[in-house]
């Protein structure tokens, strides 16, 4: 099997600014707050992003928990940023993505404090949605489709 894999997405706007996405036979409704001109029925795309980087981190943990002798009891991230709206709404030369994204592992274990930092040390880097928020990523348009 190659190292390299290919993961793929689908996001089908719907009605007001409301989307469909898919993933494999999976769907997530993505919608922004009333207070952002949707109808609150879904995570908005900036949260969905904070929450797969939590769950990425969680994930993370469980695969390599064992392989540093920590004892996951329970595990849980917690994930804000800070977003100027300016930038969203064209309002100022602000960026228009998270200026910074602050997380909190809640660890609880009986393993002592020394291996648990370590092995958290190496979970960050190995999360693939940390990755890709903290280094530069390739992202490009790779056409256009008209449908008539």
């Amino acid at each position: 099997m190659a190292a390299v894999q290919t993961f793929k997405a689908t996001a089908h706007l719907q009605n007001g600014v409301q989307v469909k996405t898919t993933a494999r036979q999976f769907e997530l409704i993505i919608d922004e707050p009333k207070s952002l001109g949707g109808t609150d029925t879904g995570m908005n795309p900036v949260e969905a992003l904070l929450a797969s980087l939590g769950a990425c981190q969680a994930i993370v943990a469980r695969v390599y928990a064992p392989k540093f002798d920590v004892k996951l009891d329970d595990f849980r991230v917690e994930v804000e940023g800070d977003i100027d709206l300016d930038g969203f709404f064209n309002r100022s030369s602000v960026r228009p993505g998270y200026s910074d994204i602050r997380y909190t592992f809640y660890v609880k274990t009986s393993s002592p404090q020394d291996k648990v930092e370590e092995f958290v040390q190496f979970l960050e880097s190995k999360c693939p949605v940390g990755d890709t928020i903290a280094n530069p990523v390739n992202l490009k348009l790779d056409r256009i489709v008209i449908e008539n």
